[in-house]
């Protein structure tokens, strides 16, 4: 009964129709690892050019509570390498190449990926609705 917000990020890539999107934790079948995932990334990736290996990493974001439901989205494109490059981040962060930065997101650092995160961008979207429909609230609804 309380209000709550949640989030999840899927990876969309053009060339595979939007997968692994809602699967991408588990692309590689249940209880797989990072490295299992992205493996099957570069496999299915493999021998597709590199104009074609556009994708996205997307975060959906919702606010729900008694009386109002928001949600939003963030994304940041970028293209699938044809290979891990970088050891920070997780996930597919090897993989997913920003050509603006020139680094995958395991190359880049915690400071670099949090101005451009597609999760920041989620967040902010959903405060722009969220902090007018709060700031409606009398002080009994707020406690």
């Amino acid at each position: 009964g309380l209000p709550s917000i949640s989030d999840d990020t899927g990876l969309e890539v053009d060339a595979l129709d939007g997968e692994p999107g809602l699967f991408s934790a588990r692309y590689a079948g249940e209880n797989c690892s990072y490295l299992d995932n992205v493996n099957k990334i570069l496999e299915n990736m493999s021998g597709i050019p590199l104009e074609l290996r556009g994708a996205q990493f997307k975060t959906v974001m919702a606010f729900v509570s008694e009386k109002m439901e928001l949600v939003s989205e963030g994304s940041v494109k970028g293209l699938i390498t044809e290979g891990p490059k970088g050891i920070g981040g997780f996930g597919y962060d090897p993989v997913f190449y920003i050509p603006e930065m020139m680094k995958t997101f395991a190359e880049m650092t915690i400071e670099e990926k949090n101005y451009i995160s597609h999760r920041g961008k989620a967040i902010d979207a959903l405060k722009a609705d969220l902090v007018p429909y709060l700031n409606t609230l009398t002080i009994k609804e707020k406690a």
